[in-house]
């Protein structure tokens, strides 16, 4: 299946949605659009430091709109590109069905290569989490670190209550349905008045999503990643067990940095938003003053 919208009016409907939630994060300093063999993705850049610099994969759903509680200090430090996911609803536009981790993994290489990048460092939360260690373990040789908050499906599978709570996603799921869900995922936050829920709960709504299912790294892929990774576990995250995940990195990982964080709920990249933009600016630093291996 090719991700799109329902019709020219639902595309309006997130559209405005989008706009909207835009307004709320920094300005771009520019905008590429990166021709792939599975469609066209669109890279907003923020920021102009020179170094290697941040690339941003959000969550199922959440676009560059997601990154709000986060760009301000980020692209003060470093030049970020936030990547609209192809087969979600944003800005990119599928062309070619993705089938598998390879082809995930194809599509966002080519959008790193179509940039220009030979060294950058990936922030990934939820399924960006998932995106960025997939495209880290084919091999692609611009991945200088891995930033992985609360990544989903990477280290925990799903619990039974996420698969039966992501029939809410369903397009004719009821709103006040679709809001309790996110507020679920959320750890409780109330997402009514909050224009990057809207714009997830406008996708989910307005888009039919062009992904296959994310597939499990086994232990064997995992213990061969080589790129420097910190990766921070959500003590009340709903997406797994945060405890076993925690402790599946730890032992699969051993030169990374993996932290258990007790308070903090899947929406920790925002929830705990000073921490966590100081935590991958202090690893991302630290990776370029040791160098490439």
């Amino acid at each position: 299946m090719i991700g799109h919208f329902a019709d020219a009016a639902a595309q309006a409907r997130f559209r405005d949605a989008y706009d909207q939630a835009m307004t709320r994060l920094p300005a771009p300093t520019g905008a590429t659009v990166v021709p792939t063999e599975f469609g066209r993705v669109h890279v907003h850049r923020f920021g102009d430091a020179a170094g290697p610099p941040l690339v941003l994969l959000p969550g199922r759903s959440g676009s560059t709109t997601m990154w709000e509680p986060n760009l301000p200090a980020w692209a003060a430090a470093r030049t970020v590109y936030a990547v609209e996911v192809l087969g979600e609803a944003g800005l990119s536009v599928q062309e070619r069905e993705i089938r598998d981790a390879g082809d995930q993994a194809a599509w966002l290489g080519a959008t790193l290569d179509g940039l220009g990048l030979d060294r950058a460092h990936l922030v990934g939360v939820s399924f960006g989490g998932w995106l960025a260690t997939n495209l880290a373990l084919h091999g692609h040789p611009a991945v200088a670190s891995l930033s992985l908050v609360d990544p989903a499906y990477v280290f925990g599978r799903f619990p039974p209550a996420v698969v039966l709570a992501s029939l809410a996603a369903l397009p004719a799921a009821p709103a006040f349905v679709r809001n309790r869900m996110l507020s679920w995922i959320s750890g409780g936050a109330p997402v009514e008045d909050e224009p990057a829920a809207a714009v997830i709960a406008a996708a989910m709504r307005e888009y039919r999503m062009g992904v296959p299912p994310p597939a499990y790294p086994s232990d064997a892929a995992l213990r061969g990643l080589r790129v420097p990774a910190l990766v921070l576990i959500a003590g009340r995250s709903r997406i797994h067990h945060p405890r076993k995940a925690y402790e599946r990195a730890r032992a699969l990982l051993p030169d990374a940095q993996v932290e258990l964080w007790p308070h903090a709920s899947h929406a920790i990249s925002g929830e705990c938003a000073a921490q966590v933009n100081e935590r991958i600016l202090g690893f991302t630093d630290a990776v370029d003053r040791k160098g490439p291996p």
